[in-house]
């Protein structure tokens, strides 16, 4: 059985909005992730052990607020006090963390299904983000990230970088249509690729 992706009905691929007179390397460029592992811990209040000392595919945890670390496919975000997301692509990296992270010290909860997570690339990609969110955008740096809503809907922002300006955009899979028009919507404006 093949899971479906919370965009795989909607996602369409093309060119849209004003981009007459633009390179299409110049658009901004829109698509969906897909087949991550994605894993929520959450370290329990009498927890007997040092975050600072587990790794992750060769990650620490990040320990300060709003950091990321990151290699080419895992991803750990920090996003509150003693709680993590790891975002990843690599295959079994879910034994990983279960061996990692003890069930006396951490709650570990496998979310993998229930987000839908958006790339943004491109030059204009904080306008885009400016349409709908009260974030303060130009803060964000590379292996960053924050909480905020988009259009009413709850999103994490995971700046992947700078140079060009790349995001990945996590909502709740329920979300992931609506929030998806609202980011083509806003969009629209500067031309973007759906690829």
């Amino acid at each position: 059985m093949t899971a479906i992706s919370p965009l795989e009905s909607i996602h369409k691929k093309g060119i849209f909005g004003d981009h007459q007179k633009k390179k299409e390397s110049d658009l901004i460029k829109i698509s969906e992730l897909k087949n991550l592992i994605i894993f929520q811990i959450v370290e329990n209040k009498k927890a007997n052990v040092e975050s600072k000392n587990i790794k992750i595919d060769d990650l620490e945890l990040p320990l300060d607020s709003n950091r990321v670390t990151s290699n080419e496919k895992t991803r750990i975000l920090w996003t509150g006090p003693k709680t993590w997301l790891i975002i990843s692509s690599k295959e079994n990296i879910n034994k990983n963390i279960y061996k990692s992270f003890d069930s006396k010290n951490f709650s570990i909860t496998d979310i993998s299904h229930s987000r839908a997570v958006i790339r943004i690339t491109g030059e204009n990609v904080d306008e885009v983000l400016k349409k709908g969110s009260p974030l303060n955008i130009n803060g964000l740096k590379k292996n960053q990230c924050a909480g905020t809503q988009f259009s009413g809907i709850t999103i994490l922002i995971d700046c992947i970088n700078n140079e060009p300006q790349t995001y990945n955009l996590l909502s709740l899979r329920s979300f992931g249509e609506s929030f998806y028009y609202h980011i083509t919507d806003a969009a629209l404006e500067f031309g973007y690729a759906g690829i």
